[in-house]
């Protein structure tokens, strides 16, 4: 019980009676609207208790949530615990271990991807220059 006085959570018991007196207030000022003739205001009236209702549904499942959880978070082992052979122990559950990709090499069987790549690295190492400094750029005018 003591977890749910903490700063943290008299904020959000503040923030839930706020929005659920907030609501509440809507509702009515939008059944005194309908009252006096908005036939509109009518949906809105049963709308904001709603609202209302789904502040209160929220802030008893996260009450709930937080006293089942007991907070103090569980520490991982450094080290599995040694099973038997055909035992039957329960399975220790990690992180993901993640492996970096070495990226595919792509077949050097296209001539003229390779003349384009040629062209990047050209370019690339030259940065002033224009396209049209490439010296093995063909000539279609001579």
């Amino acid at each position: 019980m003591r977890a749910l006085w903490t700063p943290a959570w008299i904020a959000r018991h503040v923030v839930a009676l706020v929005l659920v007196a907030g609501f509440l207030a809507l509702g009515w000022w939008q059944f005194s609207r309908a009252t006096g003739g908005n036939t509109l205001s009518w949906g809105y009236t049963f709308e904001w208790p709603v609202f209302a209702l789904f502040v209160v549904f929220l802030w008893v499942r996260e009450v709930q949530q937080e006293l089942r959880a007991g907070r103090p978070a569980p520490e991982e082992p450094t080290e599995p615990p040694a099973a038997a052979p055909g035992d039957d122990a329960p399975v220790t559950v990690r992180r993901p271990v993640r492996v970096p990709v070495a990226p595919q090499a792509v077949p050097a069987d296209d001539p003229e991807l390779d003349a384009y790549n040629d062209y990047l690295a050209w370019l690339n190492a030259h940065p002033g220059a224009r396209p049209g400094d490439y010296p093995g750029r063909k000539s279609s005018t001579k």
